[in-house]
């Protein structure tokens, strides 16, 4: 989860980017020395300026591989060394990527020795400015007091600690330490846990939270991730520097020390988000229009005539980034209410005939491809929690992966289900093993599992489950 805040440093990516492709181009001109032959890989005269189809090359590749590569991904935690480093990297990639345009293009000669003199000044000029940004925003928090991010740290231990001192000695970081709140009732600090939720509901200009996530109940750290989502700050976790961290999220070094924040999974990206998306909708929308709206009033009749009570029952679960929404299911109990402990059991008494049924063939799951059209659920994902057991799963699993399964929206089925993780958590092992391939699914996500996943869900509901009850 990132969220970019400032009035006006965001600008300066997009104004590096306009630079650097300027100069590229611009010592292009003047070093490569392109002639006016005409190109041996076109037989039309479309292209046959060499230098403006260098032009249109250079802009491609060098988007594509400052991409990759995430050359203009520079923090303010950022050492001067990963910068050097990420420039030697784009300069070597690049190189290949100039020699390449030589080679496509075969009549055009250029010596090697002129295109590493183009090369070496490109990536001087564009180093020059690169680190003197760096450096002048790093004067700016100082002397000026602006880029500066407003953030709160929770929790106490050697690292949280460690951490306020850096912020608190480093100025050039631009971080201004607004509250820290623990529980070891120390004279430095603003509040308990407890009270930092008060006090982020009457200030809403922080920029950031850093979080001791061993000290804080999975609870808690709903709160503070429902908090970051819904005002747009970033929450960051700062570890036990005992333990390993986790490949699910990703670690940032302030000065050696590692603070961890979610990772933003390749299933959130703008294109896999609108593909996974438009495939929700579409499927929802015939599955609505030709199975659910006749359906529902035969159920209507079957489920009114064996036991009182509505035809839908509403419960709240929790949603992508702990969101709550109300999730709908036919009626298969004779009962509404949902209490702790109440996760259907074999032959439990609250089953009605035509609810046992309904939830061997999976159809109680019908009406949640409303939920799917309203967008708090997917058709395929982990499958989402009652609210009294999130707290309790948690305590059994690891805290950061139990964090990377709520980046995703909540689905109808998903990996686990079709394995067989579904319904009443017997043992440890049983939720651990619901949480190992629901990270998996997130992990490896592709349109293509998706489908396997629905038609392995369709034939497991003519065959039925044992767990499907």
């Amino acid at each position: 989860m990132g969220f970019k805040r400032g009035r006006y440093s965001w600008l300066l990516r997009p104004l590096l980017i306009v630079y650097d492709i300027f100069i590229i181009n611009l010592f292009a001109y003047y070093l490569l020395n392109f002639n006016n032959e005409k190109l041996l890989f076109f037989s039309i005269k479309l292209l046959n300026d060499k230098h403006l189809l260098y032009i249109v090359y250079s802009i491609a590749f060098w988007l594509l591989t400052t991409f990759l590569l995430e050359f203009y991904k520079v923090y303010r935690y950022t050492s001067l060394l990963s910068i050097i480093f990420l420039l030697v990297k784009q300069f070597l990639v690049y190189a290949i990527i100039t020699f390449a345009f030589a080679g496509i293009f075969r009549s055009i000669n250029i010596g090697v020795v002129v295109v590493f003199k183009y090369l070496l000044c490109s990536f001087i000029a564009i180093g020059i400015i690169k680190i003197l940004s760096f450096y002048v925003l790093r004067k700016v928090r100082i002397y000026l007091k602006g880029n500066l991010r407003n953030i709160i740290i929770v929790g106490s231990g050697e690292s949280a600690n460690e951490l306020e001192n850096i912020f608190k000695k480093k100025k050039e970081l631009g971080y201004n330490v607004k509250a820290i709140f623990n529980d070891s009732r120390d004279n430095n600090i603003t509040g308990t846990i407890k009270e930092s939720f008060k006090f982020l509901e009457e200030n809403h200009h922080i920029d950031e939270i850093y979080c001791a996530i061993d000290e804080l109940t999975e609870k808690e750290v709903n709160t503070y991730v429902k908090y970051a989502n819904i005002n747009q700050c970033n929450i960051k976790f700062i570890p036990n520097t005992l333990k390993l961290f986790s490949k699910r999220l990703d670690t940032d070094y302030y000065n050696y020390l590692p603070v961890l924040s979610i990772q933003e999974v390749a299933l959130n990206s703008e294109l896999n988000k609108f593909l996974k998306r438009s495939f929700d909708i579409v499927l929802s929308l015939f599955i609505i229009i030709f199975i659910y709206s006749w359906l529902s009033i035969i159920l209507f009749i079957l489920i009114k005539i064996e036991s009182k009570g509505p035809l839908f029952y509403k419960h709240k679960r929790h949603g992508i980034n702990y969101t709550e929404f109300n999730c709908y299911k036919f009626r298969s109990l004779t009962t509404t209410k949902e209490d702790k402990g109440t996760y259907v059991k074999q032959n439990d008494a609250r089953l009605t005939k035509i609810g046992k049924f309904l939830r061997r063939t999976n159809l109680d799951e019908l009406p949640q491809f409303v939920n799917v059209l309203k967008g708090d659920m997917s058709v395929v994902g982990p499958r989402p929690h009652m609210l009294t057991y999130t707290d309790d799963y948690s305590k059994k699993i690891d805290k950061y992966n139990f964090i990377f399964r709520h980046r995703v929206k909540p689905g109808i089925t998903g990996l686990a289900q079709i394995k067989g993780c579904r319904g009443e958590v017997k043992s440890d092992e049983d939720i651990i093993n619901r949480i190992k391939y629901d990270n998996f699914y997130i992990e490896n996500w592709s349109l293509l599992l998706d489908i396997k996943i629905i038609f392995q869900t369709v034939l497991n509901m003519l065959k039925g489950q044992e767990t499907a009850y």
